[in-house]
């Protein structure tokens, strides 16, 4: 039999089998994909400067969140984050959420951890999204679809409750998508 040094601090390495092998090698492929999901993140801020979140902790609702916030930057503009994964996956909406046969753009921008849902605070200055951040709605939301894409959900918050849909633009580049209010 196999014999496997440190795999377990619970175990000997007499005990442990390659059944166990293979399952820590899943968690730990599972944390760093989470972990990578942040990457982009965490290389864009200052953590001893800004007072923004930067450890995931564990959710405590079987629930998937939603937050919109203010954000007072170089300009005025809102970031929606849907939770999806473990993180927030979010976008920059400059002109606000739409109403019923409005359209708006909404740039897609990197994930965000799970806190970021419960962050208002300063941004400082010459920090990455410096200036005022505040929470606009929270919510609950439902997936009807997600695809690549295309997001279609329904939103069950504070202020915005039904459905939108948000829409990847193809000749505006990756990251670029509309963000409509559904019809009920």
């Amino acid at each position: 039999m196999a014999r496997f040094k440190r795999l377990r601090d619970d175990k000997s390495p007499e005990q442990c089998t390659l059944d166990q092998v293979i399952e820590t090698k899943k968690t730990a492929t599972e944390d760093n994909a989470e972990k990578d999901k942040l990457l982009e993140y965490n290389k864009k801020r200052h953590f001893k400067e800004t007072p923004e979140p930067k450890v995931a902790v564990e959710k405590k609702s079987d629930k998937l969140i939603f937050v919109i916030q203010e954000h007072y930057a170089r300009r005025l503009h809102y970031d929606l984050r849907l939770e999806k994964d473990g993180v927030l996956k979010s976008w920059a909406v400059p002109k606000g959420i739409p109403e019923v046969d409005e359209k708006h753009l909404a740039v897609e921008v990197e994930d965000h951890p799970y806190e970021y849902s419960s962050f208002e605070g300063e941004i400082p200055q010459g920090e990455y999204g410096a200036g005022t951040v505040k929470i606009w709605d929270k919510g609950h939301y439902e997936t009807k679809l997600w695809e690549k894409d295309k997001i279609e959900l329904t939103l069950n918050g504070n202020r915005l409750k039904g459905s939108y849909i948000l829409v990847r633009l193809k000749r505006a580049g990756e990251k670029n998508w509309l963000l409509l209010k559904g019809k009920e």
